[in-house]
């Protein structure tokens, strides 16, 4: 990664992994264009001209570049206060701080690691701004891939939210481009085929009484007639022109995958993910992508079944592969977070919050996507960021008073939280050891 620090951060991040062809997403700054190096806020208060050069880098990024230009294949270490300087520019001081002390108790020289946290104490946090770099560019052009009219396959797993899938279907009924069918793979315990009748859609309803989530995504990916795959869910709303807003954003970046924006009900599209950027996610469902990438990645891996994160485990299969995968805030949905039906009946909807004080935290599959792919040490690592944050409810993890207070049960529940991730990691370990159960399309 650019800066050491980040592998405290951000342990498991895409990022902090090279494609298989040696590449980064971090473009080397002297073959950015006039353009691109607008995006970028240049920093002389850094000690060394090459760690300046990686926060430069860094900015591109996180501002939204998605050109072609060169990326670094390696990175150089940087002084202890450059880095400082850095994680404070980019986290909360609380973080700052932690990493402070993660440092100091794992016996790094106490003198360099205080004097370069206390050197950097003037550094504020940069606020993210939307740069809507591409959008003008975006909203004038004219998609030739729209006006040859390709199929696409809009995939939707259900698992009893009748109530809430009538939503998405009139959603769909309404968008600006007509050359698509809808998958619907229903798992519901009264499955309710003339539910479907109501709908001018060209349906092609799977009825799988496996409550399965990644089988049923797979098994519609398998009989998708189109060439693009939509991927949706039952819980969501869309705008009418969420089809061609994917298809946009594929033509005009020459991607291969749209990886649409989420956000909550009643709220707005969060800042950071306001604008066109390479995407450092992948959630299944928000996307478009061309069918053929599951043909070079393969579907999606069972071991995730009744699990979670294995959208986040596929997107880091197609960042490997250097397949380009943009964040289009121009296909947002809005997230219902229904309160019953689909992951909530598989006993799991929290990937950190477990559902009972004896059952696995984080959730076992968490840690054979980042044990299998980020090895062991930054799999504690993150594991040390994020099980105290957890300790608290779902609804309340963005309330900082209380994050604060869980870190402190952590401690007080310290034998119960050991036994809760030794079980995680125990199970993983059985994951890892079977292997991924990802199957190739034909």
């Amino acid at each position: 990664m650019l800066f050491r620090f980040l592998k405290y951060l951000q342990p498991t991040h895409y990022f902090q992994l090279f494609t298989k062809a040696n590449t980064s997403v971090f473009p080397r700054v002297e073959f950015l264009n006039d353009d691109e190096l607008g995006l970028i806020t240049v920093d002389n208060r850094y000690q060394s001209k090459r760690a300046k050069e990686y926060d430069m880098s860094w900015q591109a990024v996180q501002n939204g570049y998605l050109g072609n230009a060169k990326t670094y294949q390696n990175f150089e270490a940087v002084s202890v206060q450059d880095n400082y300087h850095f994680i404070r520019k980019n986290f909360h001081k609380s973080w700052v701080f932690y990493v402070l002390m993660i440092r100091l108790l794992s016996f790094k020289n106490p003198f360099v690691e205080v004097k370069g946290w206390y050197k950097t104490k003037n550094i504020s946090r940069t606020k993210v701004e939307n740069k809507a770099f591409y959008n003008n560019n975006f909203n004038a052009y004219a998609s030739s891939l729209i006006g040859k009219s390709p199929k696409v396959s809009v995939v939707i797993p259900t698992l009893n939210r009748y109530e809430y899938l009538k939503d998405i279907l009139k959603d769909l009924e309404l968008q600006d481009y007509k050359n698509f069918e809808v998958i619907v793979v229903d798992q519901s315990d009264a499955f309710d085929i003339h539910f479907y009748k109501d709908y001018n859609l060209d349906f092609n309803i799977i009825h799988q009484k496996e409550k399965a989530l990644w089988l049923a995504r797979n098994t519609a990916v398998k009989n998708a007639k189109g060439e693009l795959i939509a991927l949706s869910e039952d819980d969501v709303r869309i705008n009418p022109d969420w089809i061609s807003a994917h298809l946009k954003c594929l033509e005009f970046f020459d991607a291969q995958v749209s990886a649409g924006v989420f956000y909550p009900k009643g709220k707005q599209i969060p800042v950071e993910r306001s604008y066109f950027s390479i995407a450092s996610q992948f959630a299944t469902g928000n996307a478009m992508l061309f069918k053929n990438v599951f043909k070079q990645v393969g579907l999606f891996d069972r071991q995730f079944e009744k699990q979670r994160m294995g959208d986040g485990e596929f997107g880091l299969r197609v960042y490997l592969e250097g397949i380009k995968s943009v964040s289009n805030p121009l296909a947002s949905c809005v997230d219902i977070k229904a309160s019953s039906g689909g992951l909530r009946e598989m006993g799991s909807w929290d990937a950190f919050r477990p559902s009972n004080f004896f059952a696995p935290r984080p959730i076992p599959s968490v840690l054979y996507f980042f044990r299998r792919y980020f090895g062991n040490k930054a799999s504690r690592l993150s594991l040390l960021r994020t099980v105290p944050l957890s300790i608290f409810p779902y609804q309340f993890k963005k309330n900082k008073p209380l994050l604060l207070l869980g870190t402190c049960i952590t401690i007080l529940i310290f034998p119960l939280v050991i036994y809760q991730v030794s079980k995680s990691w125990h199970l993983a370990s059985k994951k890892i050891k079977q292997g991924s159960l990802i199957e190739v399309l034909d």
